[in-house]
């Protein structure tokens, strides 16, 4: 495809699944539009937020905890905690250790939930494995080596929010500030994980946390009612002033870039996908910022035009050291054949050919809107 970017926003051609309308607007502004038309900001969706809190109280009445909320000590999912206690919400703060927490990110967690009396329940992989799993992906030479942090992270919401008998995980994720992940720089689904590790892994099995199926997820959706709440898109989150208030309200201390607070992602985001596969991921959420009018598009552009992904070689050999990964063996990993999930055995095809099951399931809003229209539509 000829080098082309989004007339709205500053996604580009270096994204393989982009596409553009005839008057230069990308898939990912239209599907932000959509999400709009979904939650737009206002007295709607101020009362849909109000019934909802209702209704999370209604289902979570004479239990210890009424919602689940997933930690890591950023931004997002702090902000989520604080939102939620000031809504009357009782949340239990859940947090999987991968073995690569920064100082900050506890630091964070621990504030944040002693000043909002929050419980916390931590999930810890067990090292060799989670070990094992991490160096697979980077083996699969496919852009998607944090998906085993993610994965397990969904995983272990939904199987303490079954244990402890709660309907509601809360999500911190904001297309307003975040945007879309583009498929082609982030997949994830159980038998991909599974694949991935078949032919690259040395240990046969993990254990040391839940492994989510798709026949777990239909259960805990049908049968048990499990919900994904996006708490962020109800409410209006603004950066800048949520840096503020979460200074202010709880000393949260900033970690110097988008999800920084574990050593691993900051390698991931900041020195792995831009050096080995061209991808810049501040262009996905400078484009949000830009769609939601909390950035100039000019600034957007001349942030990234401006300098390539800071990275710290300190945190490049900290990470390729923890792994046990020789120079060697790094540089045969960089130097591999670039490949993506379709490369491997995925659902991708199912969930694509189940369109309009989804469609229905997100107008029921069983499932997230944006699993329709990312994977579906």
């Amino acid at each position: 495809m000829k080098s082309k970017i989004c007339v709205r926003c500053i996604l580009d051609t270096t994204i393989k699944d982009i596409w553009f309308d005839g008057h230069g607007e990308c898939k990912y502004c239209k599907i932000h539009n959509e999400l709009e038309k979904k939650h737009p900001m206002g007295p709607s969706l101020t009362k849909e937020l109000d019934e909802m809190v209702l209704k999370i109280k209604k289902f979570g009445k004479n239990k210890k905890y009424n919602c689940i909320a997933g930690v890591s000590g950023g931004r997002d999912s702090t902000y989520v905690l604080l939102t939620a206690k000031k809504l009357g919400l009782n949340p239990l703060a859940v947090h999987f250790d991968n073995g690569w927490n920064s100082d900050i990110s506890v630091r964070n967690i621990k504030k944040a939930c002693e000043k909002l009396d929050i419980d916390l329940y931590t999930v810890v992989a067990d090292w060799e494995e989670f070990k094992d799993l991490q160096i697979s992906f980077l083996k699969s030479s496919t852009p998607d080596a944090d998906i085993p942090t993610d994965y397990a992270i969904y995983s272990v919401l939904y199987d303490v929010a079954n244990k402890e008998g709660v309907k509601y995980i809360l999500n911190g994720h904001s297309f307003r500030t975040e945007g879309t992940s583009p498929i082609s720089w982030t997949y994830m689904d159980p038998l991909y994980v599974k694949d991935v590790h078949r032919k690259f892994g040395k240990i046969n099995k993990i254990k040391s946390f839940p492994h989510m199926t798709v026949a777990k997820l239909q259960y805990f959706i049908w049968a048990k009612g499990i919900r994904e709440f996006r708490l962020m898109e109800f409410i209006d989150y603004n950066k800048k002033k949520v840096d503020k208030v979460l200074t202010e309200e709880l000393d949260w201390e900033y970690y110097g870039g988008h999800h920084h607070e574990n050593h691993y992602t900051k390698f991931f985001q900041s020195y792995y996908l831009p050096k080995k596969f061209n991808i810049d991921k501040r262009k996905t959420e400078l484009s949000a910022l830009v769609r939601s009018g909390q950035m100039k598009r000019k600034d957007a552009i001349a942030e990234v035009s401006a300098s390539s992904y800071h990275f710290e070689q300190e945190t490049v050999s900290y990470v390729i050291n923890k792994l046990g990964i020789s120079s060697e063996e790094w540089e045969e990993i960089m130097n591999m054949p670039i490949k993506s999930h379709d490369d491997y055995r995925t659902l991708l095809p199912l969930i694509r050919s189940m369109k309009w099951p989804i469609k229905i399931a997100t107008q029921m809003k069983v499932l997230p809107h944006i699993l329709y229209l990312k994977y579906a539509k």
